[in-house]
């Protein structure tokens, strides 16, 4: 499996995201705590930017028209959306997020 740097840990807001381009692919870099998640950074109903919407509970919230993405499956847990959209791993290494694009 193939990681590539995606940012600095540091860059990475506390309970937020950042949004980020790894090969022509947008992804959103979410932390919350000590945790850290990646997902396709783009809303499966209304194709906006994830990475501008509100982070809680283990989710992602579209601005756009409020579905919630779970950050760990990337199912949406309520509508409009009904589709899911991709997770990728992620890993830690020094003080760098890394991220592979292979779909977990």
């Amino acid at each position: 499996m193939s990681f590539v740097r995606a940012c600095a840990l540091a860059d990475v807001p506390e309970e937020g995201a950042l949004a980020v381009e790894i090969d022509d692919t947008p992804v959103a870099v979410v932390r919350i705590g000590a945790e850290v998640f990646a997902l396709r950074d783009v809303c499966s109903h209304a194709e906006v930017a994830l990475s501008e919407g509100e982070v809680y509970d283990h989710t992602i919230e579209c601005w756009l028209h409020g579905s919630c993405f779970d950050l760990r499956s990337g199912k949406p847990t309520n509508p409009p959306a009904t589709q899911p959209v991709p997770t990728y791993r992620v890993k830690i290494e020094g003080d760098d997020v890394y991220v592979s694009l292979k779909e977990s």
